[in-house]
């Protein structure tokens, strides 16, 4: 899977706005994730339609709701995460950072 990698750190795309979830929404095409052309259009503030535009011709089935909210959360290269979704709102979990419960 190709992903955007600057000085150690990973580039994810999430939605965290209520309403529409970006990946998770979207499970069919786990690229959605990381995909460099969409970092690149949030890095130079392009507008939501040419993103979308961009996604309807690589993801025909998808969903692009998550749109409007989409950000980039920048991860050290290696760090095991995933995406939590409520109600559309993306967050990652980071896998050092979650106390996990032994029964």
């Amino acid at each position: 899977m190709e992903k955007v990698v600057l000085d150690g750190k990973v580039a994810v795309l999430v939605s965290p706005g209520f309403g529409a979830g970006w990946s998770t929404w979207n499970y069919q095409y786990p690229e959605m994730l990381f995909d460099p052309k969409i970092v690149a259009m949030l890095e130079t503030e392009q507008s939501d339609e040419a993103i979308v535009a961009y996604c309807e011709t690589k993801y025909p089935e998808g969903y692009f709701g998550g749109v409007d909210d989409l950000e980039i959360v920048w991860l050290p290269v290696g760090t095991y995460f995933r995406v939590h979704e409520y109600d559309g709102s993306e967050s990652l979990e980071i896998k050092d950072e979650i106390n996990w419960e032994v029964a």
